[in-house]
């Protein structure tokens, strides 16, 4: 019995454990992703200006892309807090709800302004997309326009027009490196609603779940009142048919005295 007492207290230390070094991890997480989210929105107030350039824009989608994985991880970090099993105590079952729902509160907000600086960034790059292609094709950009024909027309030295036609590879590159980017921002945000809705999900799932719990101590109390009322029920009746026994042998008792006396002045 004590060593079964001992490894169901070490299994509920480990379960603490676990959850506690879980719920700092995921804290941490939501603190690095405030702190990015910081970070982009400066360097997205930078695009368009004079600050603007092709490094600001690589260390900008550095960090989105770190930022995006980091907050899929913490999404898998809050989903495996929720599979740690409550101990037995009900109090501790309601602090640990607390804990996780503060946790869950924090990560629903950074991940609500991540994503409005993923909009902010994607905007800001389609519209400078927009620009970059006004100055490649002319103005206004018709997509599927050739710049060829327009180079053929207003170009006279084959030389010039070479050289037109490798700036105008460069700049189309350029463009498509871009427009990629961009594609990848709309998918990343995506992603992000994904996150959203396995947020709501899983909220859902624990109310259901802690109301269960809640019902079952109840209803484990009520059995328990019910089986001591029970008991005592049994006992009462256990002692109600003592004293019909005890009635009943006195009485008979009683008619044996009256027999033999019975006898005995017969007798004499």
């Amino acid at each position: 019995m004590e060593s079964g007492g001992g490894s169901y207290q070490n299994g509920t230390q480990t379960r603490d454990h676990d959850f506690q070094k879980l719920s700092q991890t995921i804290g941490t997480s939501i603190q690095k992703i405030s702190q990015n989210v910081s970070w982009m929105q400066r360097m997205v107030n930078q695009i368009g200006t004079h600050q603007d350039s092709p490094e600001l824009r690589k260390q900008l989608h550095s960090i989105q892309h770190f930022t995006q994985q980091l907050a899929k991880d913490t999404n898998d970090y809050i989903k495996d807090l929720s599979n740690i099993t409550p101990s037995g105590s009900q109090s501790e079952q309601r602090q640990r709800k607390m804990q996780r729902e503060r946790l869950q509160d924090e990560f629903t907000s950074s991940l609500n302004m991540f994503q409005q600086v993923q909009r902010s960034t994607a905007q800001k790059e389609k519209d400078e997309l927009k620009k970059a292609k006004q100055q490649v094709y002319g103005e206004p950009f018709v997509p599927g326009y050739k710049k060829d024909q327009q180079l053929i027309e207003l170009q006279d030295n084959a030389a010039r027009q070479q050289q037109h036609q490798l700036q105008e590879e460069a700049d189309l590159r350029a463009l498509q490196e871009q427009e990629q980017s961009v594609r990848q921002l709309e998918s990343d945000i995506n992603d992000v609603n994904q996150i959203f809705k396995e947020l709501g999900t899983l909220v859902h799932e624990q109310g259901e779940t802690i109301d269960s719990i809640e019902a079952n101590v109840e209803n484990t109390s009520q059995y328990v009142r019910q089986g001591a009322q029970q008991l005592q029920q049994a006992g009462s009746f256990k002692d109600k048919v003592r004293k019909k026994k005890l009635i009943f042998a006195g009485i008979g008792a009683l008619i044996l005295i009256v027999i033999i006396l019975i006898i005995i002045w017969k007798t004499s």
